[in-house]
């Protein structure tokens, strides 16, 4: 389910070892155990509870045979056809410069329109706002599910009530939260190996069992799962919304290329995850066979199980459960991790405001900490675990939130398909229209499970794509605003030569969002000081739609008279800025190099005042100035020293 990006601990493939090294083949098996660790940890898991909870939306009628058999080959389908199909075998190809995920996909769809962007824009805040609570479900559902394995346990399940099972869900999920500000470098090594034993272990789960059905087999001809669909009208949209269970987290695939890249991710999948995955989910439909055979025999009612844990014998079923418990943290471990790569994107690319970046490596660039999207998401994933109780009301508001994204994806997918790649119209749309058919057929599934708590994910969608509108629209006010009062550089220039004012030594740095208007601090800088250093750069910080930007074009320097300079610094989507270290400041090797001693930097700092006759209304105003008030520092964000900046504005109706 992170449809951004995981761990950051292991190189991406061109910075691991050159191609042909002889260093090559140990690399790539790194960065495979890496990826498995990492990629594969949402969808690894989803054996715990989509099965089960696939053939519980048909229990109204009683289960039969048929029902088994058709909930197991939609499954088996749906892993072939969403994951191995359009996420390994198509989308895997969509990168941006290696990287993945919805808001990378969005930049790159960007770059390819061009002036006619913005529909680009609204589908990457679309997807972002949707992964947000994926990002708060994934890690209350895993974790509780595993946890609620211990009630399989005859000799313990008195031990374990519903309430107990949720409180320890709760001390292991608070406790994944409190140790983020840490870092995961040192215990993110383990990942891989943890993962490849969690997949051996379903894997062999499924092996042992499917000897009770060895003609569980025949699911995967897809007869089964059509003729289940339509022979069970409504019942079987509900449970192809459940089926879809066994999918989520095939985003990750492509989120997570830029860190392993795509062969260690097609490797993970095609010799590990996908057998595993499968054969765990024969097994389950073999045992469930089993079941419903031996039910018939002694003249009981058959009723939908815990198959996952009950397929272990009761002597393993404590280890599984604790080896279950791992590997849940351990998606949800990079599912938060994704959040906060997945924030620093949009706050680069201007979708939210900015927030307090701490690196939590002095190694590994990638790894980050936001303490604001970390307690929002522990409270986020409280809230549901108290609320739910259980994994399975809480299944049911999964679904919405990974369909949105994927439905998102394939249509930016569409856009770069046929404006990047110019693939004709005709060729675009036979490509992309079987995926979105897809895509669409299990968003309507979902839908129909609004009311049990898919509500949940679109109502935080909701509130994070009116942050996101707000933020932009607000932007574009206090812009338009700043545009109107300036006045080009060059004229300011020409008038300062007539009537040189007074100068003072040292250089200032005048950061505004425009170089070629002069900036409203060196406005007021004149105005109410009456001095002008002897040298000023006029700077501005420039995202690109792409990544990462090479040291070398990270700078451009363009001289408009003796007075004054025009520096732009661009980063990729994926870095942060550090102003001071890309002017050169106390480097004297720079192209700019600056003495700190004599380097004095200027903001511009509006103040906002709220107007009902214009803007935005009055409720949203007070959303973005909320968010104004409460953004990081830009002294911060920018990693300029606080005693060397000077902050100059004045009032602005928003």
């Amino acid at each position: 389910m992170s449809s951004v990006v995981g761990t950051r601990e292991i190189a991406p493939p061109s910075a691991a070892h050159p191609a042909g090294s002889s260093h090559a083949h140990p690399a790539l098996a790194a960065l495979t155990v890496g990826a498995i660790g990492v990629v594969f940890g949402d969808i690894g898991t989803s054996p715990l509870y989509a099965f089960r909870e696939a053939l519980g939306q048909t229990t109204a009628g009683g289960i039969d045979a048929s029902e088994i058999l058709g909930v197991l080959s939609l499954a088996l389908w749906s892993l072939f056809l969403v994951v191995t199909v359009k996420y390994v075998i198509f989308l895997m190809r969509a990168d941006n410069q290696g990287e993945g995920g919805v808001l990378a996909l969005a930049a790159l769809a960007r770059r390819a329109l061009g002036v006619r962007s913005k529909i680009a824009i609204v589908l990457g805040a679309a997807g972002a706002s949707l992964f947000y609570g994926d990002a708060i479900i994934t890690p209350a559902l895993s974790v509780l599910s595993a946890m609620e394995g211990l009630r399989t346990i005859p000799s313990a399940a008195h031990i374990f009530s519903e309430s107990t099972v949720r409180a320890l869900t709760i001390t292991i999920l608070i406790g994944l939260f409190l140790i983020q500000a840490r870092g995961t470098a040192h215990v993110s090594k383990l990942f891989g190996p943890v993962c490849i034993l969690w997949f051996l272990a379903i894997g062999g789960l499924g092996v042992w069992h499917i000897a009770d059905e060895p003609s569980i087999v025949r699911v995967f001809l897809p007869s089964y799962g059509v003729a289940f669909l339509m022979t069970h009208g409504v019942t079987g949209l509900f449970v192809l919304g459940a089926v879809f269970l066994t999918v989520t987290g095939a985003e990750a695939l492509t989120a997570d290329m830029g860190h392993f890249g795509k062969l260690p991710i097609r490797l993970g999948w095609f010799f590990l995850v996908f057998p595993a995955l499968a054969l765990n989910y024969l097994g389950q439909g073999a045992f469930a066979l089993a079941a419903l055979e031996d039910a018939a025999v002694r003249g009981v009612p058959f009723a939908n199980r815990d198959w996952f844990f009950l397929m272990a014998p009761e002597s393993l079923r404590g280890p599984l459960i604790i080896l279950a418990g791992f590997a849940t943290v351990i998606a949800s471990q990079a599912v938060i991790t994704g959040a906060f790569s997945l924030t620093q994107q949009a706050i680069q690319l201007g979708l939210l405001p900015r927030l307090r970046i701490r690196q939590t490596s002095a190694v590994f660039a990638g790894q980050i900490y936001l303490p604001a999207i970390n307690w929002l998401l522990l409270i986020g994933v409280l809230v549901l675990v108290v609320q739910f109780k259980t994994s399975s009301a809480m299944a049911a508001a999964y679904g919405i939130a990974v369909t949105g994204t994927m439905v998102v994806t394939t249509l930016l997918a569409y856009i770069v398909v046929r404006h990047r790649w110019n693939w004709s119209r005709p060729l675009a749309l036979a490509a992309i229209l079987p995926f979105l058919t897809l895509d669409l057929i299990f968003f309507g599934a979902n839908i129909l499970r609004v009311i049990e708590g898919g509500w949940v994910p679109l109502v935080i969608a909701a509130s994070i794509g009116l942050i996101i509108f707000t933020w932009v629209r607000g932007k574009q006010i206090v812009s338009a605003f700043e545009k109107r009062q300036s006045i080009p550089l060059a004229d300011l220039a020409a008038a300062l030569e007539k009537r040189p004012p007074e100068r003072v030594a040292g250089t200032a740095v005048f950061l505004t969002a425009n170089p070629y208007a002069t900036p409203g601090a060196l406005l007021h800088n004149l105005k109410h000081n009456k001095v002008l250093h002897e040298t000023n750069l006029i700077v501005s910080i420039r995202t690109a739609d792409r990544p990462f930007v090479d040291d070398s074009q990270r700078v451009c320097t363009e001289r408009v008279d003796e007075n004054f300079s025009v520096v732009v610094l661009t980063y990729g989507f994926m870095e942060s800025p550090d102003v001071p270290r890309d002017l050169g400041v106390g480097a004297k090797t720079e192209q700019l190099g600056l003495d700190p001693m004599r380097t004095s930097f200027f903001i511009g700092r509006n103040t906002l005042k709220p107007d009902a006759e214009k803007g935005m209304p009055p409720w949203q105003d007070r959303i973005f100035m909320f968010l104004q008030r409460n953004a990081s520092d830009p002294t911060d964000f920018l990693k300029i020293p606080p005693g060397k900046v000077l902050e100059l504005g004045e009032q602005v109706t928003v």
